[in-house]
């Protein structure tokens, strides 16, 4: 388990006139993500629907024009939420070398500290722990990761950076990261990998897809 959104109902919100939020209730766990993947595919289907994104417990809907009845499809959003199932597809293993602390993970003392261990136990927990890509976005590429080892959560920074760099692979929370593309991050940085992660010239273009599973791999720890 990750952890409780304090969500007890699914809530539906219009972003505009051509997006809806769907957020659905209970934890931040995999079980429950798993049915955030189900309704994806379910309503990506929908007449009207041009894309159907799924993020952390929530679904982003973006109509082809804005929709003429939208509590109709806020209910039928939520009926299609009770009746999901949890997905139970399993994704590829991939293995992703990284490159921890220094310039590359400048973070990985404060996560130690905050951890009370070693910096090289941080590593090796973090390379043990099993990661799953809960879902693909906020940037190009960007994943987000459950499975992260408890005993290394690290609270966001209260103040962001400008610039991770593609690769970047980060905790936030209970959960992990890894950056796609160059972008502002609130993340506490471990390392880099140098897995094209996002190429926008191969299909497709990003390395992970949510159910994946990421082994990470310390190709060197510098402390």
């Amino acid at each position: 388990m990750l952890v409780d959104n304090q969500l007890t109902q699914p809530r539906v919100s219009m972003l505009g006139t051509t997006h809806l939020l769907f957020e659905a209730p209970g934890d931040f766990d995999l079980t429950n993500q798993r049915r955030i993947w189900t309704l994806t595919r379910v309503v990506a289907a929908w007449p009207g629907v041009r894309e159907a994104s799924p993020c952390m417990t929530n679904v982003m809907l973006t109509f082809d024009t804005p929709p003429e009845d939208p509590d109709r499809i806020e209910e039928a959003l939520v009926v299609a939420w009770n009746e999901a199932e949890p997905d139970q597809t399993e994704g590829r293993v991939v293995d992703v070398p990284v490159i921890y602390g220094g310039e590359y993970g400048p973070d990985l003392h404060e996560i130690a500290a905050h951890a009370k261990l070693p910096p090289e136990e941080v590593v090796r927990l973090h390379t043990e722990s099993r990661m799953i890509v809960f879902a693909v976005g906020s940037h190009p590429g960007n994943v987000y990761l459950g499975g992260l080892d408890p005993r290394i959560a690290m609270p966001r920074r209260k103040v962001p950076r400008i610039r991770a760099e593609a690769g970047t692979v980060s905790i936030g929370g209970f959960q992990g990261g890894m950056g796609g593309t160059v972008g502002p991050s609130g993340w506490n940085w471990l390392g880099r990998t140098t897995l094209p992660v996002f190429d926008p010239h191969q299909d497709p273009p990003a390395l992970l897809a949510p159910g994946d599973i990421v082994r990470f791999r310390a190709e060197r720890v510098i402390l």
